[in-house]
């Protein structure tokens, strides 16, 4: 466990007409987006959602008065706190922002956004780094699963600890090479759909109308994906992200089953709802394990999510899954999967208990983060100014 640091935390203040909350702007594996300490945010949901909805410039297709990117993979929001609960060091909130939406969904788990978490706390001050690798508990709220995280943080000149971002770990999906930050998740089975087969089944049969019966495999082992070969909803597998996206006949077949996916999985009604994730999988073509293209929902993932990638992982070792029909062969108590995906391979090694090959215990991966920018993110005080508040406790 790392030390936990009693730092004050920055207010936030006006500038001029507009509010400014001190934000850390991060990448975070595949994704990026802003980065608040929580504790600095609007208690009351839905004026924290009209702020955060502000920050990204939401709802705009092009969020072009905010921070987002115009697009789900940019369209990402960490909100992070020093632990409350026994044995967790740090604890932080995801936020999904749809360019064009106008909510906040904080029901599901980005694990790309997890990779800067613990880089954001020590750099806040959070967490104070001991020695040259820095490990704390992260608790996702979303959904209570637990990580180990760990990061490099030499001294510098003047002996002070700091987040190295450099290094030679290169993930698919980034350009150049970065400080690697290791991730081992301890319990994610069932993160959101309650198991980690919803039915209790590797495979199900669901009739999707429009397209007819569809041989699926329903898994939650961090995200909620469904998992369908992708020449039985007319693609190929192993199409770009683009020619996905231009296909709206196939995005309506995909979408029609998430649908029908959703209440199997006891979901309920998931049509505004960011879960689960479509994988559409296909035999490996570059020396992995499996071919994936990940829709989020609606949209093509051009690599694949962390958690999405270690449901995907962790379906090929369980006998009677669609992935496992399509996937090259997987042994031993420790396999590690190839899950490749449009900008390269994504390695995920699972455990497994000796005693249930079929029930996976912990998974490892490794991905990067780099702080890109520090400084105050403005709304406007139309949308949120909480100083009066502040001037009235001290009146």
């Amino acid at each position: 466990m790392s030390a936990v640091a009693a730092v004050r935390v920055p207010e936030v203040t006006r500038r001029g007409s507009q509010t400014a909350i001190p934000c850390l702007f991060m990448r975070g594996g595949t994704s990026r987006g802003p980065f608040f300490d929580a504790r600095l945010l609007p208690d009351e949901p839905a004026l924290r959602d009209a702020v955060l909805l502000a920050a990204m410039g939401s709802p705009d297709p092009r969020q072009i008065d905010g921070v987002g990117g115009a697009h789900p993979l940019t369209s990402k929001i960490g909100l992070v706190r020093p632990g409350t609960e026994p044995g967790v060091d740090v604890e932080w909130t995801f936020a999904q922002v749809q360019p064009d939406g106008d909510t906040v969904d904080t029901s599901a788990n980005c694990g790309n956004m997890l990779a800067a978490v613990l880089p954001f706390a020590v750099e806040t001050g959070m967490v104070v780094p001991s020695g040259d690798r820095t490990t704390a508990r992260v608790l996702t709220r979303n959904t209570g699963m637990v990580a180990e995280i760990t990061v490099a943080t030499p001294a510098g000149a003047d002996g002070t600890r700091h987040v190295s971002y450099e290094g030679e770990a290169r993930i698919d999906g980034v350009p150049g090479t970065a400080a690697p930050v290791e991730i081992g998740f301890l319990d994610t089975a069932g993160s959101v759909a309650g198991a980690l087969l919803p039915t209790g089944r590797a495979r199900d049969t669901v009739e999707v109308p429009g397209v007819g019966a569809v041989e699926v495999t329903l898994i939650d082992n961090g995200q909620p994906l469904v998992i369908v070969e992708a020449a039985r909803l007319g693609a190929a597998g192993y199409e770009s992200p683009a020619d996905i996206d231009a296909d709206e006949a196939l995005k309506a077949r995909v979408e029609a089953l998430r649908l029908v996916c959703g209440e199997a999985m006891g979901l309920g009604d998931v049509s505004g709802r960011n879960y689960p994730k479509m994988t559409l999988v296909a035999p490996p073509r570059r020396g992995g394990t499996l071919s994936t293209r990940s829709l989020i929902p609606r949209v093509c993932h051009q690599s694949i999510g962390v958690l999405a990638a270690v449901t995907a992982a962790t379906a090929c070792v369980i006998e009677g899954t669609v992935a496992r029909d399509v996937a090259a062969g997987v042994s031993g108590t420790e396999p590690t999967v190839s899950v490749e995906h449009p900008s390269g391979e994504f390695s995920v090694t699972l455990g497994l208990d000796p005693a249930d090959p079929q029930r996976v215990t912990r998974s490892a991966l490794l991905r990067t983060a780099r702080l890109l920018m520090a400084g105050d993110l403005l709304v406007p005080r139309s949308v949120w100014d909480p100083t009066p508040t502040r001037q009235e406790k001290h009146a």
